[in-house]
């Protein structure tokens, strides 16, 4: 009777420098993945930053044209103040604080804030007077509040993403007429 011999199995190994091939080519293809992951997450933090500005600038816009249009006179002007009395005569005062980059609203003893992170705000003020060809024109008024007819605003916002300031503004500009 023959026995049959079972062929003594192979062992199956890496060699070293396998292993280490293998290694390498993990640790690019999770270096890639990890930086993917982490340009998508920042990019997406910035288009929430877009959208949140965005939303801010306009609430403040609206707040400021309906008080600016509604106002029955300036009474002082600096580029980043103005003070204007509504139609009950009552003071209302817009002014930016660069330090703390805040814009605010007062009027009497409430205060709101119409905008946070602004780190750049500018006030103008224009007359309108006729031409001689009796074509009206906006011309500066900065050194007689009283005669604005005008207000024009320039401001920009931004927020940091991971601690830096990376394409994350929000620029507005605007003229509004004083409709007194």
């Amino acid at each position: 009777m023959l026995i049959p011999v079972k062929p003594s199995p192979q062992v199956a190994a890496f060699t070293l420098v396998e292993l280490l091939v293998s290694v390498a080519i993990s640790s690019v293809v999770m270096g890639i993945v990890l930086y993917a992951f982490i340009f998508s997450t920042r990019s997406f933090v910035a288009m929430g930053n877009y959208v949140d500005l965005n939303k801010a600038s306009l609430f403040a816009l609206d707040r400021l044209s309906r008080d600016i249009r509604e106002a029955s006179s300036m009474q002082t002007f600096a580029t980043n103040r103005l003070v204007l009395l509504d139609a009950n005569t009552n003071q209302l005062t817009i002014a930016w604080d660069p330090t703390s980059g805040l814009l605010t609203r007062t009027l009497g003893a409430s205060t709101t804030t119409l905008l946070k992170n602004c780190d750049y705000l500018l006030f103008d003020i224009f007359q309108r007077n006729p031409t001689d060809t009796g074509a009206m024109g906006f011309y500066s008024a900065s050194n007689n509040p009283a005669i604005c007819k005008l207000v024009s605003v320039s401001w920009r916002c931004s927020r940091t993403i991971l601690g830096q300031k990376i394409n994350t503004e929000s620029v507005q500009t605007a003229k509004i007429v004083i409709r007194n």
